[in-house]
C-alpha cells in the first residue's frame, strides 16, 4: 500500500511516500529554520504562508522520488494535530484536496503518534506493546503503546516541555546550535540546577523551574560581569533534564513489564538522554530491557513517520471524510 503523507505542524513542510508502513520510498523536507532564527522562534503566520508555497511542489517531488505516479497511490495521510493551527490547516486542506482529486482514502494522523512510529522505520523488529518517551519542542509524554493504535498517556509535563526548555536556555546562552553538542566534554556537576517532583503523580514532570533557574543563572552572571563556562553549563542542564526523564520512563517500564522502551521526537536525538552512560540506554541495559530510538533523520518532524503511522491507522479503519479539521491540541489516546 503506497501512502502519500503530508506533515506541516510547525516550521517544516514535509511530504513522503511510504509503502506498507515500514518502507520509505521518499522523504522530502523543506525547512524554514533559517527564516525563523532571526525572530528567535517560529512565527506562526510566516510558517503557514511558507507551507502554502511549498506543499504542492513537495508532494509532487515525493511522488517522483518514489518512482511512482499519482495513479500508483493508495491513500493520503496527514498530520491533523497537534501543532500550530494555521500550519496544520495548510497540510490538512492540501491532503483533503489531494484525496478528493485522486479518489483516495484520507487518513488523519496524530503528530505524536507519528513520532512514535518513526521507531518502526528504523527498527523493523519493533512491535507493540512498549513504553515510549515522547520529547519534542512542545511535548513531553510517557506513553503506554499498547498496540499500533491504542495508546495512553502515563505521565507528562505539567508546564514547559523539555525540548522547549533546551531551546529557550540555548537562546539565553546566545548559542545557535543544539546544546548537547556544546555539552561534549563538559562537567555536568559544575552548576547545581533543580529537579522537580510532582507529589502524588510520580510519572509527571515539570521543567518551568529548571528553565527559570537556568535563565536566572545566565542573567545574574551577565549582570555581575562573570563568565559562565558554556560547556559545563550545557552539560549540567542536560544532566538535569535527563535525570528528570529517565527514572520516570524506567518506572513506567517496570510497572508495565513490557521489556521494551523507545524514545521519539526531536529531543530523542539528544545524546545525553540516549547515552550509554547515565542515560536511557544504560538504564535499559541494566534492567534487561530492549531500547529503541529512531535514526536522527526521523527524530525531527518529517512525513515518513506520518505515512508509517497512517498505514496502521488505515488498517484499524481510521479514515476521515472532507469534514476533517485541524487541532492545535489533541489527546494521543483519541488518535
Amino acid at each position: 500500500m503506497n501512502i502519500l503523507a503530508i506533515e506541516s505542524s510547525c516550521d517544516e513542510t514535509a511530504a513522503a511516500v511510504v509503502w506498507d508502513g515500514r518502507t520509505v520510498l521518499s522523504n522530502c523536507i523543506a525547512s524554514q529554520i533559517e527564516m525563523h532564527t532571526i525572530y528567535g522562534g517560529v512565527v506562526p503566520e510566516i510558517a503557514s504562508r511558507k507551507h502554502v508555497e511549498a506543499v504542492t511542489g513537495l508532494a509532487d517531488q515525493a511522488v517522483d522520488q518514489a518512482g511512482l505516479t499519482k495513479r500508483d497511490l493508495d491513500a493520503v495521510a496527514v498530520t491533523y494535530g497537534p501543532g500550530l493551527i494555521g500550519a496544520v490547516l495548510v497540510g490538512v486542506n492540501f491532503a483533503k484536496g489531494a484525496a478528493m482529486a485522486l479518489d483516495l482514502p484520507l487518513i488523519p494522523v496524530h503528530h505524536v503518534r507519528g513520532h512514535i512510529a518513526a521507531n518502526y522505520i528504523t527498527h523493523p523488529d519493533l512491535k507493540p506493546p512498549f513504553v515510549c518517551l515522547c520529547v519534542s519542542g512542545g511535548t513531553t509524554l510517557v506513553v503506554d503503546v499498547r498496540s499500533y493504535t491504542e495508546m495512553e498517556v502515563l505521565g507528562g509535563t505539567r508546564d514547559d516541555a523539555a525540548g522547549g526548555g533546551f531551546d529557550k536556555v540555548a537562546r539565553g546562552l546566545g548559542i545557535g546550535y543544539p546544546m548537547d553538542r556544546l555539552a561534549d566534554g563538559g562537567d555536568d556537576s559544575r552548576y547545581e540546577l533543580p529537579r522537580a517532583h510532582v507529589s502524588g503523580h510520580e510519572l509527571d514532570m515539570s521543567f518551568s523551574g529548571l528553565k527559570t533557574a537556568s535563565l536566572n543563572l545566565i542573567h545574574n552572571a551577565e549582570q555581575k560581569g562573570e563568565t559562565l563556562d558554556l560547556r559545563d553549563f550545557a552539560a549540567s542542564f542536560g544532566r538535569a533534564v535527563s535525570e528528570s526523564l529517565v527514572p520516570r520512563v524506567m518506572a513506567a517500564a517496570r510497572a508495565k513489564g513490557y521489556g521494551q522502551v523507545a524514545v521519539a521526537g526531536g529531543v530523542a536525538a539528544n545524546r545525553r538522554i540516549r547515552a550509554d552512560r547515565e542515560g536511557m540506554k544504560e538504564a535499559c541495559s541494566k534492567a534487561g530491557i530492549d531500547f529503541y530510538y529512531p535514526s536522527p533523520i526521523y527524530c525531527t518532524d518529517n512525513a515518513a513517520m506520518i505515512g508509517c503511522q497512517g498505514f496502521y491507522e488505515y488498517q484499524a479503519g481510521h479514515t476521515a471524510g472532507m469534514e476533517l479539521n485541524a487541532y492545535a491540541n489533541r489527546d494521543i489516546s483519541l488518535g
